[in-house]
């Protein structure tokens, strides 16, 4: 039998009240003892309890929070000034951190998803619903790209603001930047046609964006994204200097449709009208790849 891994693990709570001191765990942060090298961190998906317990809380703030404290905690270890900083300035009180805890693991990946399930998602019965269109989607996205080693490297619920226009509601579900080696031209900008410079001849890089799109029904979110891609692509182009590789990742086609002709209809024109606004298409069973492309940009 395999030696286990001691650890140490910390929850993260949410805390509306601090007179009330009643809290939600809505995360973990993991690692190996002694090695703050090996932290992991990650918040729930599931918000319901803590908007039960605060209507008003600013769940789209609480998300954003995994991707910056993992940075932080990068440069400076969990322990660090920064870290703490984004906990106990940047948001108040409102999110705590546990004294910590010891554990035994197989591996510190595995440990994270029992802690989670453990301390911090909420009981299922034993019938649930089963999730389906886009909430389906961006967790199997979020999944691959965890079982890349990727997520934590990635930007999420990038605003499209930053690149259209002041007022622009869409947010992005994550993205990364790379930089191809010397010589070599990235598909993004094959496919797109260009190369940028930043004036020496000198390719800049690539930015590659993926949007959960549910094919499933209601086609909107494909025509908003069709819609936003030129303006998103040449918005990367003048703040980043670099080119757009904007990715949406569908369910197949099989999964939805069926034997469902007007469904299978449906399908056909979101993909084909986000094709004509040079928007790669990827199904849920391309996304093994994809994460093993990311894996390799990303030198991890």
């Amino acid at each position: 039998m395999p030696s286990r891994i001691p650890c140490e693990f910390f929850l993260l709570r949410y805390v509306p009240d601090a007179v009330k001191n009643e809290f939600i765990n809505i995360g973990v942060l993991l690692r190996e003892a002694g090695r703050e090298d090996t932290t992991r961190v990650k918040l729930t998906r599931d918000w319901s309890r803590v908007r039960c317990m605060d209507p008003d809380a600013d769940t789209a703030l609480l998300e954003s929070m995994e991707a910056e404290l993992a940075v932080r905690i990068r440069e400076g270890g969990y322990a660090s000034k920064p870290a703490m900083q984004l906990l106990e300035e940047s948001l108040s009180t409102t999110v705590q951190m546990s004294e910590g805890r010891g554990a035994l693991a197989e591996s510190v990946a595995a440990e994270m998803e029992q802690l989670m399930r453990l301390y911090v998602e909420p009981l299922r019965e034993k019938k649930t619903r089963r999730v389906s269109g886009r909430a389906a989607i961006v967790n199997t996205m979020r999944g691959e790209f965890e079982r890349a080693g990727v997520w934590d490297l990635m930007r999420k619920r990038i605003a499209a603001s930053e690149y259209t226009r002041p007022g622009d509601p869409l947010r992005l579900d994550c993205g990364y930047r790379f930089a191809p080696q010397s010589g070599q031209h990235t598909d993004a900008a094959q496919a797109v046609g260009t190369v940028l410079s930043s004036g020496t001849g000198v390719s800049t890089g690539t930015v590659r964006i993926f949007q959960a799109v549910s094919l499933d029904g209601d086609l909107e979110a494909a025509k908003v994204l069709s819609y936003s891609a030129g303006r998103l692509r040449a918005g990367v182009e003048r703040v980043e200097r670099a080119a757009l590789d904007l990715a949406a990742v569908v369910e197949p086609l099989r999964s939805i449709t069926g034997d469902d002709s007007e469904a299978a209809d449906r399908y056909r024109f979101g993909v084909e009208t986000m094709e004509e606004a040079a928007i790669r298409v990827v199904t849920l069973n391309d996304l093994a790849r994809v994460a093993e492309t990311a894996r390799r940009e990303l030198r991890v």
